[in-house]
């Protein structure tokens, strides 16, 4: 256990303690423009309006995490290789994303 404030490493599994019948998950991964997942990526979730929510740093499989209450989110990415900006709608269970880094921003 771990006495920083940081949040969990992004690579772990979720845990079984989480019940998905009342949790709003947003998971995902980021890759670069030839499909490889990208480490050390921040990656910011912003809610219907634009306002800036949380962020975390993907680990080293390129996945992040993110709860959040059910309904429309837009996740931006920023890493070494490029932005990219997603957005999502968001239901209860897990919901499961992929954002592709690219020196033009937006993803395709």
């Amino acid at each position: 256990m771990s006495d920083s404030c940081a949040a969990p490493d992004q690579d772990l599994a979720l845990p079984a303690s989480v019940d998905l019948a009342k949790e709003t998950v947003l998971s995902g991964t980021v890759v670069n423009e030839e499909g490889e997942l990208v480490q050390g990526a921040y990656v910011r979730l912003l809610d219907g309006t634009g306002e800036f929510t949380a962020e975390v740093v993907t680990g080293e499989g390129g996945q992040f995490r993110f709860f959040a209450a059910p309904g429309k989110w837009t996740l931006r990415a920023l890493s070494r290789y490029g932005d990219a900006t997603g957005e999502i709608e968001a239901a209860r269970g897990v919901n499961e994303t992929r954002l592709a880094v690219s020196r033009l921003g937006d993803t395709p």
